[in-house]
């Protein structure tokens, strides 16, 4: 199959292009060429599939021409070594926990996905593979458990300054190796554009043999449509669920997106955001306008321009009435956030984070208006990531940290000062490579 980029359909690329390029050299980000829909004999079976079996069906309707059968079956059964269970609070209302991985967090499943394809995809390139990644929380921890010491490749994180939590960041700075981490003094925002700047730096890019692990990167997103098959069909047959995300950077609504040009058949997608409401004000007003994030205790949602807007227009070929049909957006602020978590552990004794919390509060609200759906709220992260505010709710020790993360609490860490200028940071990457 063939990548273009959506500034310009014209403009086609190989998958190793699109996939280890990430960024095409006009500053749009890379679709397939055609998205068709999975046949007849997938749906025929698909309610006995396996989550692993579901995976390997969608990823080889987007990589099967390019990727040999056995090759992307091991990649994705690599991928999926742990569940994302359909949890049921009350009548029609779910919780899918997307937590159960190394990290703790929705992106370990595009993450170890990535890395895999990027091992697949450089076999014989005896170049190293710099990883460009930025995070405003459970993306760099993600790719940072995905590439850590994996030979050939070295991982540059950049993260906000004192807007992530403490133990997210450790997830950052404190495995060594092959990862590095940044800290720049500013926004995700500014973290995003400093990423970019180093891909469309045409020499730069090529030198260092630059790829990014953001949801810029194709890759990333794909995987993240394997649970909207995998929880839809835990629902009766014929029950069409509305899917509700705490959004950020939109690269999980857009995975559900594709999904839905696979075939899948969804009601509804909620963006669910806080106080960073540049979707939803889109939404209801067709008038798109970036603007500055702000920040909040849902930091992964901290997100003023979301790279994956541009894809979204582009799954609805840019028309507004479209997408505000099949998608309704809500947003919350701080104190309605913490009402949800305290409201959630009252009712139905289940913990939720603040993302979640967020993406509860949508569901409430969608499901007042439009009574009788199933809604699937997607929980993208464990509490224990966001324990200052969970305690600060819930009181403490009402929250258990798995020992995955509770090991990081006390491990020596490390990271890299950094202003948020573009000028300063393309001269420390630039210093960065052994060919200068």
């Amino acid at each position: 199959m063939l990548y273009h980029s959506t500034n310009n359909p014209n403009a086609l690329v190989s998958l190793k292009e699109a996939i280890l390029r990430s960024l095409p050299a006009d500053n749009g980000l890379y679709m397939p060429q055609d998205i068709r829909p999975l046949p007849a004999e997938f749906w025929q079976n698909w309610r006995d599939y396996s989550f692993a079996e579901i995976g390997f069906h969608v990823a080889s309707a987007f990589f099967g021409e390019d990727v040999p059968a056995d090759e992307l079956r091991e990649i994705v059964h690599g991928t999926i070594t742990f569940d994302a269970p359909l949890i049921q609070l009350g009548p029609g209302e779910f919780m899918l926990e997307l937590f159960h991985g190394p990290t703790l967090a929705f992106k370990d499943f595009g993450a170890r996905f990535m890395a895999r394809l990027m091992a697949y995809l450089t076999r014989g390139d005896d170049r190293e593979l710099t990883v460009l990644v930025a995070t405003s929380g459970d993306t760099g921890g993600a790719v940072a458990s995905a590439f850590h010491n994996v030979p050939g490749t070295r991982v540059i994180i950049l993260f906000p300054k004192g807007k992530v939590s403490p133990l997210q960041e450790k997830q950052l700075t404190a495995l060594g190796g092959n990862i590095t981490a940044l800290e720049i003094d500013g926004s995700f925002d500014d973290c995003q554009r400093l990423v970019k700047a180093a891909f469309l730096n045409q020499e730069l890019s090529a030198r260092l043999n630059l790829t990014s692990a953001n949801s810029i990167n194709l890759s990333r997103l794909v995987p993240q449509s394997f649970y909207y098959f995998h929880s839809s069909k835990e629902l009766p047959e014929g029950v069409e669920p509305v899917f509700v995300i705490p959004s950020g950077n939109f690269g999980n609504l857009t995975a559900g997106l594709l999904a839905t040009k696979l075939g899948l058949p969804v009601k509804k997608f909620i963006a669910a955001t806080n106080r960073n409401d540049v979707v939803p004000a889109y939404l209801k007003s067709g008038n798109y306008q970036a603007r500055p994030s702000v920040a909040t205790i849902s930091n992964a949602m901290d997100v003023g321009a979301p790279s994956n807007f541009v894809r979204m227009l582009a799954l609805f070929d840019g028309d507004w009435q479209r997408m505000s049909e099949k998608i309704e957006g809500f947003s919350f602020d701080d104190d309605t956030t913490r009402a949800a978590i305290r409201t959630v552990q009252a009712l139905h004794q289940y913990v939720i984070d603040p993302h979640g919390a967020i993406g509860w509060l949508a569901a409430k609200k969608w499901s007042a208006q439009n009574p009788g759906n199933a809604t699937i709220v997607l929980e993208t992260a464990h509490p224990s990531k966001f324990l200052d505010v969970m305690e600060a709710e819930l009181g403490q020790g009402t929250v258990e940290i798995p020992e995955r993360l509770a090991c990081l609490a006390d491990a020596p860490s490390h990271s890299i000062p950094m202003s948020h200028e573009e000028a300063n940071f393309l001269a420390w990457i630039n210093e960065q490579s052994p060919h200068r």
